[in-house]
C-alpha cells in the first residue's frame, strides 16, 4: 500500500511539473510577459511539483518494507 502512495505521489508530481511547463509556454506563445498570470501559475506548478518529487525521494530507506 506504500508503494502505490509513493508511486502515485511521483506520478502526480511529475503532472504537476508537465502542467506547469504547459501553462507557461502557453503564455508566452500568446504574448505574455514574465508576470503574465500564466507564466506566474506555471512556474509555480512546476516549483511545486519538483518539491514533491524532492520530499518523496528524500524518504527511501526508511522504515520498513
Amino acid at each position: 500500500m506504500e508503494r502505490a502512495y509513493r508511486n502515485s505521489t511521483r506520478v502526480l508530481s511529475v503532472l504537476m511539473i508537465v502542467l506547469g511547463a504547459v501553462m507557461v509556454a502557453v503564455a508566452v506563445a500568446g504574448g505574455g510577459g514574465p508576470l503574465a498570470l500564466g507564466v506566474i501559475l506555471g512556474v509555480l506548478l512546476v516549483l511545486l511539483g519538483l518539491g514533491r518529487l524532492y520530499l518523496a525521494g528524500g524518504r527511501r530507506g526508511r522504515g520498513t518494507s
